[in-house]
């Protein structure tokens, strides 16, 4: 499978940006997917997931009520709206396909996108 994030950028605190991943390699509408970031020197945390028909969404703390996560299994694509961005945002952001067990960790997933930065200014 291949994962191809897209998406990131510079804004300004209060800002939104959209994320985009693009699925190939296997059937994307059989997968659960997730959305995890990692912030420099820090260890990369679960941010979202989505179940493999877009029923059921999960999200982090941090993030709940600003960002959505959302798929069209039509394109092959997941997608993650983040709105009123935070300096403490600032991260490269990585979409990931589940494998097993729990969606909050990053040992459910075997397969990983190569990030892409969003940086939010104050």
């Amino acid at each position: 499978v291949q994962l191809q994030a897209s998406g990131g950028g510079l804004v300004q605190a209060g800002g939104s940006l959209r994320l985009s991943c693009a699925a190939s390699g296997r059937t994307f509408s059989n997968y659960a997917m997730g959305w995890f970031r990692q912030a420099p020197g820090k260890e990369r945390v679960f941010v979202a997931a989505i179940s493999w028909g877009g029923v059921s969404t999960y999200y982090a703390d941090s993030v709940k009520g600003r960002f959505t996560i959302s798929r069209d299994n039509a394109k092959n694509t997941l997608y993650l709206q983040m709105n009123s961005l935070k300096p403490e945002d600032t991260a490269v952001y990585y979409c990931a396909q589940h494998d097993r067990g729990s969606f909050y960790s990053y040992m459910g997933y075997d397969a990983w996108g190569q990030g892409t930065l969003v940086t939010v200014s104050s």
